[in-house]
């Protein structure tokens, strides 16, 4: 039976040198052609719903996407994917990611708590090492796009992940009134601080159209997101309306795209995924 000091294991007397956790997280991401973390400055403007989106349109697209929750406190990507059980172990000793299909996979905390209703209670420090460990000890393999949901606002999750990951670049989500602008712009000043580039920003419920008369009821305003990306001079990566199907899908953990394929909401995230794609273009 082992034990571990100082990275250093102790099996049958014989020291064995611990990898590096550091080397394990630059050998995932070197492998990885472009990180983004999706972003909000409150909670409760839709960024799991965008993250997951922008996931499955990319996917759909034929790129190979991972998908990592790092909202510790959080976690709702298992359900909104309609993903289930425990995370395994593979043969190298690391973490197999869930597959929702065969170019879209995911990783959350979530799937390694045996009960999913239980309480995450961790300080800062035992967060960034659960966010290492969910990038350098998860077989990730060669992906396209990385897509990285944090939590609201720019504690320790999102600074985790921009110390870690130095390449990754931010898209921001935000709703069109007044309060959610002012926590965007913080959002936005965050990534200046910590020299993060912003990709982008989306309005989320951006307008409601009536199911009967078809008017579009703008339930919290509009053009805000537009304005503020204008003013700081960040790409606009388009208007998401408002749609109960999507809360109905999300509960359900079924693609919202995949069953309504030419609404607005659908044209909206594609147009979004086809600015990431030109990375790769």
């Amino acid at each position: 039976m082992g034990s571990t000091f100082e990275g250093v294991s102790i099996s049958d007397g014989v020291p064995q040198q611990q990898p590096d956790p550091e080397e394990l997280t630059r050998q995932s991401l070197s492998i990885i052609k472009h990180k983004f973390i999706v972003m909000s400055g409150k909670g409760g403007v839709g960024k799991t719903s965008t993250s997951v989106n922008l996931s499955i349109a990319l996917a759909n697209r034929g790129y190979k996407v991972g998908l990592l929750d790092v909202d510790l406190h959080g976690p709702d990507i298992p359900r909104m994917l309609g993903l289930h059980g425990m995370l395994e172990i593979n043969g190298n000793r690391k973490l197999v990611p869930k597959r929702y299909s065969e170019n879209l996979c995911a990783v959350s905390v979530e799937s390694l708590l045996p009960n999913k209703d239980d309480a995450v209670i961790w300080r800062g420090p035992v967060k960034h090492s659960a966010i290492q460990q969910f990038i350098g000890d998860v077989e990730w393999g060669k992906l396209d796009y990385l897509i990285i949901d944090a939590p609201p606002g720019t504690g320790d999750e999102p600074l985790t992940v921009a110390q870690l990951v130095k390449d990754a670049q931010a898209i921001i989500v935000t709703t069109p009134q007044e309060v959610a602008l002012a926590d965007v712009r913080k959002s936005i000043n965050f990534c200046k601080t910590v020299g993060m580039k912003v990709f982008g920003l989306i309005e989320n419920m951006s307008g409601f159209q009536c199911p009967h008369c078809e008017e579009m009821i703008e339930l919290l305003g509009t053009g805000g997101g537009e304005r503020t990306a204008k003013d700081f001079g960040i790409k606009f990566l388009g208007k998401i309306p408002f749609d109960t199907k999507m809360v109905t899908c999300g509960d359900a953990g079924t693609s919202y795209q995949d069953k309504y394929k030419f609404t607005a909401v659908t044209k909206a995230f594609e147009k979004a995924a086809d600015e990431m794609s030109k990375l790769l273009s």
